[in-house]
């Protein structure tokens, strides 16, 4: 029988524990952190018995899981893992977890033909491809755009829950621009992910303005227990980013019409990966290739973000004071290299 959630989360702790050769965990510690872990993760407020711990350690000891974790006490008080390098994520997978995670993975491809589960199809073929990786021992297949060790990413799961059980948080959050952190008493609503960073959108408590915190300047959150959770009732997460490129919006904004020329080798990309859903096809040069194209989008600076990405193979035409702002930072670029490349030939000389 393998092991249930909760159990998984309890021996993910300890082994996080022991892992940590500058403290000393005794198994009252070791109770605080599986108890805190699984509130941040799954709510639980209940907390963990020393006998759940210690039937966790004896589990983690043997080889029903196949983990035989080398779990030590010394001084005949303090755990820890005589091999100081061992930990149960570094295990083999074993039979039993890829026929339950193979389960899993037939499970949801049954729903991939449903529409609600359409998005999913990437999600379930990296799943199917990191399994055949740890049956057969074999190169990875498929290969999905990821940052490692990307600051924030820890806060993901708790955060998660947190929005699930509509728990009011202390955040305190410190801009790269800021000295020191600033706290907000936050409604949390939606978690975002752009070019493999991760956002949360909530609402400040003492204006319900709504506010958008990159994970990776967040540096701790907590939950708030005397101040009700409230809803914003203008913020509709399914389809408040359908007329924005990236996460710079707020409530008030409203799209506007952007009408842009593309190149002939451009506009070969464009026709198939959009830029936004909205986008549509205008006109199309039979002389030169060159297309005009139209979305429909708040203009932020993720947007012209994409657009610079294209260098001289786009162009904004309309409004004009986005055409404008492409010019003044294109121009911007230019004179820093005309400045670099002056100073290498006065190098030279």
């Amino acid at each position: 029988m393998p092991a249930n959630k909760n159990a998984l989360i309890r021996y993910k702790t300890i082994d996080n524990c022991l892992r940590n050769k500058y403290r000393r965990w005794t198994l009252e510690d070791l109770v605080e952190a599986c108890s805190d872990a699984l509130y941040d993760m799954e709510g639980i407020s209940k907390g963990v018995s020393i006998r759940t711990v210690q039937g966790d350690i004896q589990m983690m000891r043997s080889d029903k899981l196949g983990y035989n974790a080398p779990i030590e006490v010394y001084e005949h008080k303090y755990y820890r893992y005589a091999d100081p390098d061992y930990s149960i994520t570094d295990m083999p997978m074993s039979q039993n977890d890829y026929e339950v995670m193979q389960e899993a993975v037939d499970m949801l491809r049954q729903l991939e033909d449903f529409e609600q589960f359409s998005e999913m199809s990437d999600v379930v073929s990296r799943l199917q491809d990191k399994l055949s990786i740890s049956r057969n021992n074999r190169k990875p297949i498929i290969h999905f755009d990821s940052v490692p060790h990307l600051k924030g990413l820890r806060l993901l799961n708790p955060l998660y829950n947190y929005i699930a059980h509509r728990q009011t948080l202390r955040i305190m959050y410190q801009s790269f621009t800021a000295t020191k952190p600033t706290e907000f008493i936050l409604f949390p609503y939606l978690l975002k992910e752009f070019r493999n960073r991760w956002f949360l959108f909530g609402s400040r408590s003492k204006d319900m303005m709504l506010y958008n915190l990159p994970l990776d300047r967040i540096k701790s959150i907590e939950p708030v227990e005397d101040v009700p959770y409230c809803e914003n009732p203008d913020f509709d997460s399914e389809h408040f980013f359908d007329d924005v490129i990236g996460v710079s919006k707020n409530i008030k904004n409203t799209p506007r019409r952007i009408k842009f020329w593309a190149s002939a080798e451009q506009s070969q990309y464009i026709k198939t990966k959009p830029i936004h859903r909205s986008q549509k096809l205008i006109k199309e040069n039979p002389e030169d290739g060159s297309c005009i194209f139209r979305i429909d989008v708040v203009i932020n600076f993720e947007m012209y973000s994409v657009f610079m990405s294209y260098g001289p193979g786009i162009k904004i035409i309309y409004p004009r004071y986005a055409m404008c702002y492409m010019r003044d930072k294109l121009k911007e670029a230019a004179e820093l290299y005309d400045r670099i490349v002056g100073a290498e030939m006065n190098d030279q000389d």
